[in-house]
């Protein structure tokens, strides 16, 4: 199976608005403060962090153009798969270990703050791909959309380099620089699946 450089195109729109809705989804759950079927969501989205980076990478490597924003698509899947895999395996080992032993706190925090890290790096290259889709939408005549995604995508650049630089909470809190990114995702997407150009 080899599927055209359009179809990869649109499989890599298709992941990334479902990953919009299960990051959006995880999000109002737990503002609600309603139970989270994390094992669920964070499965799901393990799963299809793995698929978008396969064919992100395909992408990059069949087109002519816009590689930097396929290898911000690819690289920032293959790092929400460790952040996932992080959560999945260890929050809750460290979390009951911690419970029981007062000295293990510190490698429980540790773990979270490693997870918050990647999950930042990868949302800052996802608001990357967002700058670069949505200038090739601008110069490709759909500007209100390509404009309001490069405006995003500069938001969530800002935001997560800021906290990963100063720290969660620091002056931005973790919420907006990671909601930035979901944003900027879902506008990546439409930007993806409003493309003609098969060359994208």
């Amino acid at each position: 199976m080899e599927p055209s450089a359009l179809r990869t195109t649109q499989i890599t729109a298709l992941l990334l608005l479902l990953l919009a809705i299960t990051q959006a989804t995880y999000t109002a759950l737990y503002v609600a403060e309603l139970d989270v079927p994390r094992q669920l969501l964070w499965g799901i989205e393990g799963l299809l962090f793995t698929f978008l980076a396969a064919f992100a990478g395909a992408a990059m490597v069949q087109t002519n153009r816009y590689h930097l924003g396929w290898a911000a698509i690819a690289f920032s899947a293959v790092l929400n798969v460790v952040q996932v895999s992080v959560g999945l395996t260890m929050f809750g080992p460290f979390r009951e270990a911690a419970g029981q032993v007062d000295g293990l706190a510190p490698a429980a925090s540790a773990v979270v703050a490693f997870s918050f890290m990647v999950y930042y790096a990868a949302k800052l290259l996802l608001g990357l791909a967002a700058m670069v889709f949505g200038i090739a939408r601008v110069h490709a005549g759909s500007k209100p959309l390509g404009g309001v995604t490069v405006l995003l995508g500069g938001i969530a650049i800002i935001a997560n380099a800021a906290v990963i630089m100063a720290g969660r909470d620091a002056f931005i809190p973790s919420a907006v620089a990671g909601g930035s990114g979901v944003v900027a995702t879902f506008l990546l997407a439409l930007c993806l699946v409003t493309s003609a150009d098969a060359d994208t």
